[in-house]
């Protein structure tokens, strides 16, 4: 494991946003002493499938698992995200979260949170969801989820694009890690999230709640 080297790891299906999205990562500061590469998957089947082969290629400590049309506009994140992550028993760390996920484990219809810029087919602009500083959950929205730690993604249980950040969330928290979000004064990035497809997302949702469903707090 590569102690000084962050990994952006992006499941891809549409050029632009690809584009959009390396173009802010390659603006960023990176610490002095730091390396970050970039993994790119195109054809996962799901997006367990395709983080856990990017999750095993990459030798980085730090791996940002991110939506390609999530923009990173704070130049700072690197170093942020390594000051968070100080605290070693601190694995997973989201932009938006749920202290409590709800019964029916359906994030946005409970509290949350967070801060980010926002672009969707209702609203364009900042959303700020609660929390003044670092804020521990029990998960995290998968727009962007970095870590420290490697815990498998679990592709034999989600095969979609639904429910993978929820389950991944309570996966680090049976490991023992914490969950958190950090504390932002500003947005540190903007998802251009659009129109969302939710035809999959309910039968997700039975999955989660028959595994997972005995350890929410919510």
């Amino acid at each position: 494991m590569n102690t000084k080297k962050f990994c952006f790891i992006i499941c891809v299906n549409h050029e632009g946003y690809k584009k959009e999205c390396l173009y802010y990562i390659n603006r960023l500061h990176v610490p002095e002493g730091y390396e970050v590469d970039v993994l790119t998957i195109s054809d996962a089947v799901s997006m367990t499938s395709g983080y856990n082969a990017a999750m095993q290629e990459s030798d980085a400590k730090y791996k940002i698992y991110l939506h390609q049309d999530v923009f990173i506009v704070n130049r700072n994140f690197l170093t942020e995200l390594l000051e968070v992550f100080e605290d070693k028993s601190i694995g997973l760390i989201g932009m938006v979260g749920a202290p409590q996920l709800p019964e029916h484990a359906v994030m946005w219809y409970g509290e949350r949170v967070g801060r980010i810029y926002t672009s969707n087919v209702v609203k364009a602009g900042m959303s700020v969801m609660g929390g003044t500083g670092i804020c521990e959950v029990e998960a995290v929205d998968g727009l962007l989820m970095a870590t420290q730690y490697d815990v498998p993604w679990r592709e034999d249980l989600f095969t979609g694009w639904d429910f993978y950040d929820v389950s991944q969330s309570f996966e680090f928290r049976r490991k023992g890690y914490r969950v958190v979000v950090p504390a932002m004064e500003e947005p540190w990035c903007i998802h251009d999230d659009g129109f969302l497809n939710l035809s999959n997302y309910y039968n997700e949702r039975k999955k989660f709640l028959s595994e997972y469903g005995a350890e929410k707090n919510g």
